[in-house]
């Protein structure tokens, strides 16, 4: 630990914070339903939904992913189309793409169990160092150190590290100090309850120091720089863009396409969508047609706005017009199309489809009309 640039705590230092807590962890851990197993399935399908994403958001697809797939073996078996719509509205699809393309390679190439190894459970798709060391101590009691979003906020204050916590320096210092605080046993049970402590008490903007169980062994608190600590990196502003969203109407039916790997929201199903430039509406009509020929190689009549929303994807605040459009014929070999899967259903089936946010409230709209 001597090229670090701070000095890590002493095994004193150390005992007293395990000791205290355990003991806090043991009286206010709250009862959530991934804790309630040692299945290593059940825990990595928790961690992967859990990424940038909060716990009462993720509970209900939580229930409702198990019991539909309740094994590695019942999720590599189903269709990618299955997964997605499982995990519609959760957000960050590609996360649910890897655990599904994870779990196709541990049933062919390690008989359907979790690799114990965390350098074979970190080759797999969506696994890094967090996700398998909070997998295997948590279902193997294995010996690994864990960092995410509460755990980097709440070690760095016990460090009184003011440095970026996401820079090379700050990820080996955080690194070395989850690793060094680790117990001999009952590892799992420990990274649980510092992540607990990081996410109950020891909060962003109003950390609860008076509720904390180490706060006299926190250098942050002793000298008051909480408020600076962590170490922010200054946001990008959101990027506004203007979009379109076309639904094409043909005796009854409706146009889709299926997003290829590269784009966002990758594998989900939609109303032909893309970015938006003309003002005039004469201009804009010819626009829509445009893409919507390009996307799809339909060509079309386009009606009027009948919406506009407003929502926000990674970096961008998107302006979302909504139009309507009729259906005239096929260009000739669909040229100028990309090479997109499109289908053509009644609003009924889009039921059975995974959709983004926005195309499940545009099918709504539609069985609604």
């Amino acid at each position: 630990m001597g090229d670090l640039p701070i000095s890590l705590p002493d095994a004193t230092w150390r005992q007293k914070f395990r000791r205290r807590l355990r003991a806090w962890y043991h009286r206010h851990a709250r009862d959530l339903p991934w804790r309630r197993t040692r299945d290593p399935y059940a825990i990595w399908l928790s961690e992967v939904m859990l990424q940038q994403t909060q716990v009462a958001t993720v509970k209900p697809y939580y229930e409702r992913f198990l019991a539909a797939l309740p094994t590695i073996e019942a999720l590599a078996q189903t269709d990618e189309q299955e997964v997605l719509r499982l995990w519609e509205g959760l957000g960050y699809y590609r996360r649910a793409r890897q655990l599904h393309q994870a779990a196709r390679i541990i049933l062919a190439d390690h008989g359907g169990r979790f690799p114990r190894d965390p350098k074979t459970a970190r080759l797999l798709p969506g696994i890094g160092r967090y996700t398998a060391g909070a997998v295997l101590s948590i279902a193997f009691d294995a010996c690994e150190p864990i960092l995410e979003a509460n755990t980097i906020r709440l070690l760095s204050r016990l460090l009184a590290y003011t440095g970026n916590p996401a820079s090379t320096v700050g990820q080996k210092v955080l690194w070395a100090m989850a690793k060094a605080v680790l117990p001999r046993g009952q590892v799992g049970k420990f990274n649980q309850a510092l992540m607990e402590l990081g996410s109950e008490v020891c909060q962003l903007r109003q950390p609860r120091c008076r509720q904390c169980p180490v706060s006299d062994l926190c250098a942050a608190n002793l000298r008051g720089l909480q408020p600076q600590i962590p170490a922010v990196t200054r946001k990008t502003r959101p990027e506004a863009v203007r979009e379109a969203a076309v639904i094409v109407e043909r005796r009854g039916r409706v146009l889709v396409l299926r997003w290829p790997e590269g784009r966002r929201w990758a594998g989900l199903w939609d109303f032909p969508r893309f970015p938006i430039h003309a003002q005039q509406p004469a201009a804009l009509r010819g626009e829509l047609a445009e893409e919507v020929r390009r996307l799809t190689g339909a060509v079309v009549a386009p009606g009027q706005r009948f919406a506009t929303l407003s929502h926000r994807v990674t970096r961008f605040r998107i302006t979302l017009d909504c139009h309507r459009a009729e259906y005239l014929s096929q260009a000739d070999g669909q040229a100028g199309a990309e090479a997109m899967e499109t289908r053509w259903l009644r609003p009924v089936e889009l039921a059975n489809y995974p959709l983004s946010s926005t195309g499940r409230w545009l099918a709504r709209r539609l069985l609604n009309c």
